[in-house]
Formats: C-alpha cells, sequence, structure tokens
C-alpha cells in the first residue's frame, strides 16, 4: 500500500480501501495500490493543516514566493520522468500536450503566484486616511481542501495547479485530494512539493495529499469546522453534492463544473468562408479527444444559403481527425449515456456515435436538431457529454437564434463568429448582448479551447458552469482571492499594523489611497 503525505511526513494511514490506476489505452491495471483514507486520515489532515496554516499566516511573502518558485523549478527538473507517468495514466500525449503545453503552463501559474505574492498585488491595500480604516485581503488561517480533476494531471493537479498555488500564496495549508486517474503523478508532484516546503522553511504541513476519500468523508471534509475553504474541478454531480454539504456548513466553496460552450455562427460568416470554419470547429471539438472544460459543445447556426455546405464539410473534418483515447472508463460510459440522452431528446446522429475497439475510445461524434425541436427540450438537450461530442442547432431565423440563446445555462465561454465585412453587425450587437450574461469569456471569431494564463483571464461564468459568476480559477491575482479572508483594521495604532498598511511605503506598493491609487507614503 502507498503511504501518504499527511502531518509533514510519508506514512501509511488509516486506510478503508483501495484502488489501483488504470493504463487508458490497454485498459489493464497498474500494479501500485493506492489507500482510500478512512476518518483517522482526515481529522489528523485536518488538524495538521490547522496548526501549519497559523503559521504559514504569519510566514514572509518572500518565503512563500520561494516555496512557490522552488517547487515550480523542481517540476521543470523531472519533467520528462512526469510527463511519462501521466502519459501511462490518462494516454494524453507526451509531446506536445503533456511535456511542451501543460507541464510549461503549471510551472507558469506556480511563478505567476510567486509574483502576485512579492508585489502584493491580490492583498489590494486600502486606506482611508481620514477615517483611519484600512484594509487588505490576507490567510484564512485554515487549510484549504482541493479535489482535482481528470483531465490535467499537471495544470490542475490537486496538489499542483491554480488552486493549489493560490491558497499557498494566500497563506493557507492545502489538503490535496487526488484524483484516482493519475495517482502516480500526483505521488510524485507531492514528493516535489514536501521538498520545496521544506526548503522554503514553511510548516512541513504545509502541503498534504489524501489519494482518495468514501463520498460520505469528502463530504465531511468540505463541511468540517476545521476547513477554511475548497476548491473543486470535476462532473456538474459532484460539485452540487459538495457544494449543498459546504453551504449547509457555512463553508466557501468554488467550483468549476459543467459547461458547454456555445459557439453561433452567424449566416455572413457562413457564407464567407464555410470550409474554414468547419475545418476549425472541428479541430476544437475533436482536440484531446475532447476533454477540456472548455469543448465546444454546442453550435448555434444561423440558417443561410451556404448552411448545408458547413454541416457536409463540418461531418467530413469530424470524420477525418483521428478518435483518441479517453481518461478513463467513467469517460467513455458517460459518452455512451450521454449521446443516448441527446438522441432520446430529439437530436440526430450525423456522424460516430459508437464505442471503438481499442481502449478506451469513442468515435468522434456530431449530432444535429432543429432549432424549434430544440426550443422544445432546451434543458436535455443542454446537457454537457465530455468527449469529443457536439450538437449543431439550426436555427430557421434571427428570431430563433436569440430564443435559443435565451434558453441556455451558465456557461464557461461563449463564441461569434462574424463575417469580416461587417455583414454581421446589426445582428452580432444583438446576440452579444444576449450572450454576455451566459458566459464568464466572450470570444469573437476564436474556438474557447485554448485558457491563457493571464491576469485578464477569466475562467469561470454564471451558475452552472461554476458557483459564483464573481470568480476565476485562472489568472493572478483574482484566483489568490478565493482563498482569502478580507481584513479591516479600524483606529488600529500604526505600529499593530501589517506593514503594507501603515503610512510608510518603502516598498512603493500600489495601494488605494483615499479612492485614488498610488505608490507613494502617506504624510
Amino acid at each position: 500500500m502507498k503511504p501518504i503525505l499527511i502531518n509533514g511526513e510519508w506514512q501509511i494511514g488509516d486506510y478503508v480501501g483501495s484502488f489501483h490506476a488504470t493504463n487508458p489505452t490497454t485498459t489493464q491495471a497498474f500494479a501500485p495500490e493506492y489507500p482510500i483514507s478512512g476518518r483517522g486520515d482526515l481529522e489528523l489532515a485536518l488538524s495538521a493543516g490547522v496548526a501549519a496554516s497559523r503559521e504559514l499566516a504569519q510566514s514572509s511573502p518572500e518565503q512563500r514566493a520561494n516555496f512557490l518558485e522552488g517547487y515550480a523549478d523542481l517540476i521543470e527538473a523531472k519533467r520528462q520522468e512526469l510527463s511519462a507517468i501521466a502519459h501511462s495514466e490518462t494516454g494524453l500525449p507526451i509531446e506536445p500536450r503533456l511535456n511542451s503545453v501543460e507541464l510549461p503552463r503549471t510551472v507558469n501559474q506556480l511563478r505567476q503566484a510567486a509574483q502576485a505574492v512579492r508585489n502584493h498585488t491580490w492583498e489590494l491595500a486600502t486606506i482611508d486616511s481620514k477615517a483611519n480604516i484600512r484594509s487588505l485581503y490576507g490567510s484564512l488561517a485554515a487549510p484549504v481542501a482541493i479535489f482535482g480533476p481528470n483531465n490535467f494531471p499537471f495544470a490542475y493537479n490537486a496538489i499542483a495547479g491554480s488552486d493549489f498555488a493560490s491558497a499557498i500564496a494566500a497563506g493557507n495549508a492545502v489538503i490535496a485530494k487526488g484524483h484516482p486517474s493519475h495517482p502516480a503523478t500526483t505521488e510524485l508532484l507531492a514528493e516535489l512539493a514536501h521538498q520545496a516546503v521544506l526548503a522554503a522553511g514553511l510548516p512541513a504541513a504545509s502541503v498534504q495529499l489524501l489519494y482518495g476519500l468514501p463520498d460520505e468523508l469528502g463530504l465531511a471534509l468540505v463541511s468540517h469546522p476545521l476547513i477554511g475553504a475548497i476548491g473543486f474541478t470535476g462532473s456538474r454531480r459532484a460539485g452540487l453534492a459538495l457544494k449543498a454539504a459546504a453551504d449547509q456548513a457555512g463553508k466557501a466553496i468554488y467550483l468549476e463544473m459543467s459547461s458547454i460552450n456555445p459557439v453561433v455562427m452567424l449566416a455572413g460568416a457562413v457564407t464567407e468562408r464555410a470550409e474554414a470554419l468547419a475545418a476549425e470547429f472541428a479541430g476544437s471539438c475533436t482536440l484531446g479527444a475532447g476533454q477540456f472544460c472548455t469543448n465546444p459543445g454546442l453550435l448555434i447556426l444561423d440558417h443561410s444559403a451556404a448552411s448545408a455546405d458547413f454541416i457536409e464539410a463540418t461531418k467530413a473534418h469530424f470524420s477525418q481527425h483521428p478518435s483518441l483515447t479517453l481518461l478513463n472508463h467513467g469517460v467513455l460510459a458517460g459518452l455512451e449515456q450521454g449521446i443516448e440522452h441527446l438522441q432520446d431528446a430529439g437530436a440526430q446522429v450525423l456522424v460516430g456515435g459508437h464505442v471503438l475497439d481499442d481502449g478506451y475510445r469513442y468515435a468522434n461524434s456530431l449530432l444535429y436538431v432543429a432549432g424549434n425541436s430544440f426550443l422544445a427540450n432546451p434543458q436535455a438537450l443542454s446537457h454537457e457529454v465530455f468527449g469529443p461530442v457536439s450538437l449543431i442547432v439550426e436555427c430557421a431565423d434571427q428570431a430563433e437564434v436569440l430564443r435559443v440563446l435565451d434558453c441556455l445555462e451558465g456557461n464557461l465561454t461563449g463564441s461569434i463568429y462574424s463575417s469580416s465585412n461587417g455583414a454581421d453587425e446589426a445582428f452580432y450587437q444583438i446576440v452579444a448582448e444576449r450572450l454576455r450574461s451566459k458566459v464568464g469569456r466572450l470570444l469573437n471569431d476564436k474556438m474557447p479551447t485554448g485558457v491563457a494564463v493571464s491576469s485578464a483571464m477569466n475562467h469561470g461564468g454564471p451558475y452552472p458552469a461554476t458557483g459564483h459568476a464573481g470568480w476565476t480559477a485562472v489568472g493572478f491575482p483574482a484566483t489568490i482571492r478565493r482563498f482569502a479572508a478580507l481584513h479591516c483594521y479600524d483606529n488600529v495604532r500604526e505600529s499593530r499594523l501589517p506593514s503594507i498598511l501603515q503610512n510608510a511605503n518603502p516598498q512603493g506598493i500600489w495601494r488605494l489611497v483615499d479612492g485614488q491609487w498610488s505608490n507613494a507614503s502617506i504624510g
């Protein structure tokens, strides 16, 4: 049985079960056995996390930044080994996906978090000098539980991803709940994180790892009196169960759940460049076997004389793209069930719609429904199907396009394609206004699959894409504030204030002073 990282050391825990990872290409289980932790592990991790968080809350920004940068360096030094392990556990290709795209993104996130810690941008120091009231964002002084997803073994890993970096940057210990799809990858990352914690002089229990928990203990974790906040990326079903438990206990939980990421093709764009748009759309839908939270699962087509050509070209591109390996059996089963669900609701399979023989694979699948049929059953036809699947909704006219948009739930992204000559401009403005309130990120003439790690990025959106439309899971410094508390000081003596709220400002930190941004000292 593999040990867990708990209370500052690797040890055999209080396990109540076990599991094996599976190679999705061969469907064969790997030999190492990983523990499913019991109540004893949970309570020990929480008590150790509280003690570590209290120390972290008093740690210097320099220490936390050194940890994040040191961890990034260690990950880069192990990039070949990490990429090989992650490939064997997920089926994702080493090149370019793991080694040249996702791993660099992961270390970039850690380094951007370190930069935000060093320059204090996440703290939003605010001073009302006349009333002598001052505030800033600071540590929760409590552990943060992170639940990682199956589809990003590095960039969203519970012990390496953006949620992890954000929680540590804010001065909170992390209790990482690994995903069973890639435990060996998570194990190696945890070893490197633990090494970096000790090198930075942070509390040894700043980073803890539990590979698995029974469902009832997952609910107990997010609702425990000692937990500070929770970050979750995964399915809508699991997210809503955790949200209900956290809400009942009054715990802050930040969720990234389901999203179909609608793409609207206006008539002028399709008339102008149907073949190019079909190729771009199919490429985005099938990229990484469609296993992205920003995969475009719904295309709303404004009917035109070129609509039929666009649909035929899209069918051809879906058929031509190779069908890639899926992450695990659960994704495969979900695809089968999801496509059956769409067909029962009235959708017609144009391409794909069947399991392939070798490994966990499913044919790239394109479905079709007329706009009036969609409007007759919008909830069922808006259901996310995780994988290389998309549904075309062909609307009879512009009015029907708007009615379809009005039926959509909240999404991470929404894209609008329009003509280059301005022919679609008037209708574009109406569509953009309708779509803007439904999505976190609005794109023009661009597929949503890529998510840049940028301070301006919003990787969030209205419910049920996330639990709250005001937060993002990508982009520093905003991501850090999810795991922070707003600390206000009213008439507190200057010598007792945090240094960045004192009148002197020797570091030249930007602060909001009496309603104006300033990096000068006061007085």
